[in-house]
């Protein structure tokens, strides 16, 4: 029979908040070193390792933080509660964040990440209140972690419940590599002019004669705004997607379709109007607030229109906002050329959503077994290899 045992956070390991000493946080030279630095969002956004970040620190940055190594669990403690990852990396993060480094004698730290996913709710509950929700080190050092003592046990179940998380992030590759894919074509095409017949094509400044200068809201039919989901409005189940603003993160699933929910049945794009970033979203899906849903007005592919408003943010000053990117100014190709560029790629996206629903699968079977092998209530053999060798302990 497994022992199981109630202890501390820093019973488990060693716990410390993460470190952004200087002010103002946001100094220009803090930035742009080769020290990758993690935020509250990115962890939100990060199914298990994380490894993706959109900041560095310089030596000046580094010097006023701490560079965290590969494996730490990161836990959210400000902005988005009780979110966590575990570095796929070594990297910065701010005191907003709390760093959990594993006692290898006496925690896993695959376990204590999969335990907190668990808790997360109880945890956002109890930092509610404050003008800021926050969670505070000293909160999360009072909770009980009922752990299996024989930290191979933990080993056992954190295996069997990251065995989906594995499948997850390989299909998160292959949708990253599918979606650079189609990026670099449309740079080769769009931006480095080698379009199929650009050694006839006359140009002028740099640009076809042919292609016409158009402004952003011209070419882009923008729609409602979502809602802010109440947590009983969204299940595990459903038929319908909910996305929230960071445009990573899925919320979850309702059953309904309310008139006042933003909704699509066709391809359409959506931006998250304070990340600037941006999705195409093939299947019906619902947003939550400060996500703008964007349809393509002169029947411009939205395969290409979403490449063309990408490329649009990363080489303009635009700032945060939707409504000052729609007044940019953009080249637009001739249409035989946009619906060539959009027949090659749409298969991409095609594939993308099926992997995208195979990770909500997983995801769903995942979340069922989670709280049955993190509570004891299914046992695990040290040596089972197969779900027909768990036991159910209960009656």
């Amino acid at each position: 029979m497994v022992k199981w045992q109630g202890y501390k956070l820093n019973e488990l390991g060693k716990v410390n908040r993460g470190k952004s000493k200087h002010r103002p946080r946001n100094e220009p030279s803090l930035f742009g070193g080769k020290y990758p630095f993690i935020q509250t969002g990115e962890i939100k956004a990060t199914d298990f390792y994380i490894t993706n970040y959109s900041q560095t620190y310089s030596e000046k940055g580094l010097a006023q933080s701490k560079l965290w190594k590969k494996g730490t669990l990161c836990i959210t403690i400000a902005a988005n509660i009780a979110e966590t990852a575990i570095l796929g990396i070594d990297a910065c993060f701010p005191d907003s964040i709390i760093g959990f480094v594993a006692d290898e004698n006496k925690s896993d730290v695959k376990f204590i990440k999969y335990h907190f996913d668990l808790l997360k709710l109880h945890l956002q509950s109890i930092s509610q209140g404050t003008t800021q929700d926050n969670l505070s080190q000293e909160k999360l050092l009072k909770f009980t972690f009922t752990v299996p003592i024989d930290v191979k046990h933990q080993q056992r179940i954190a295996s069997i419940l990251s065995a989906y998380d594995d499948l997850i992030e390989v299909n998160n590759q292959r949708i990253k590599l599918l979606e650079e894919t189609a990026r670099e074509l449309y740079k080769e095409w769009f931006v480095r002019m080698r379009f199929p017949g650009y050694k006839k094509a006359k140009f002028v400044k740099g640009v076809p004669e042919d292609w016409e200068v158009k402004k952003v809201k011209d070419i882009v039919d923008r729609r409602k705004f979502g809602k802010t989901y109440r947590p009983e409005e969204l299940t595990e189940q459903g038929n319908v997607i909910v996305i929230d603003q960071s445009t990573d993160a899925l919320l979850g699933f309702h059953n309904n379709n309310p008139d006042h929910c933003a909704t699509s049945e066709s391809p359409m794009m959506i931006f998250g109007d304070h990340t600037c970033k941006m999705q195409l979203m093939i299947e019906p899906f619902s947003l939550a607030e400060n996500v703008i849903p964007i349809a393509a007005k002169e029947k411009i592919p939205i395969y290409y229109l979403y490449y063309l408003i990408e490329s649009l943010v990363e080489t303009t000053e635009y700032k945060r906002h939707w409504n000052d990117l729609v007044t940019k100014s953009v080249f637009v190709c001739q249409p035989l050329l946009r619906i060539k560029y959009a027949e090659i790629v749409k298969p991409f996206f095609e594939q993308i959503e099926i992997l995208k629903q195979q990770n909500t699968q997983l995801r769903q079977i995942r979340d069922r077994l989670l709280p049955r092998l993190i509570s004891g209530k299914l046992e695990v053999k040290i040596e089972a290899t197969k779900p027909s060798e768990l036991k159910d302990n209960e009656d």
